[in-house]
Formats: C-alpha cells, structure tokens, sequence
C-alpha cells in the first residue's frame, strides 16, 4: 500500500502529528481514523467528533477524495478541526 506522510495539525490542542495516510483511502475515512488516534495521542485533551474537517492552505479538504486524488504529497500540511 502507498503511504504518504503528512502533518496534521489540531488547533484545538495546540499538537501537530505526522502521520502516513493511505494514498488510496478516502478522507472520510481517513476522518475517523486520525480522530481516534489524535484522541488517543492527546490523552483525552481532544474528544474526536462525527464532522470533521480537514484542510490544506486553508480550503476545505473534499472527504469524498483520496490524497493521490487531492495529489498530496509527502510534507503536505493540513489541519484537522
């Protein structure tokens, strides 16, 4: 499976996270997986939630993308709120 590493900044907790994100798995479920983890990793700090949002360079992220769709690459940086 090709994987891309990306940062993911939460505002919400002040944290930023690299992750490898399946480049052919959607982000809406990639959503559910990063709120897991970064509910996790911020030991209760961040409670993950049904709507999220991801974005890059301050647009929307379309969840209905992958990242190879979307064409992220590695380095990109979104943020997660």
């Amino acid at each position: 499976m090709n994987e891309i590493l990306v940062e993911i900044a939460v505002p919400v907790i002040g944290r930023a996270f690299d992750v490898f994100l399946p480049q052919a798995t959607r982000f809406n479920e990639i959503a559910g997986l990063v709120g897991t983890a970064v509910a996790r990793l911020s030991e209760g700090q961040f409670l993950s939630k049904d709507a999220a949002l991801f974005l890059e360079n301050g647009a929307p992220v379309d969840i209905n993308q992958t990242p190879a769709q979307l064409k992220l690459k590695n380095g990109a940086k979104l943020l997660y709120i």
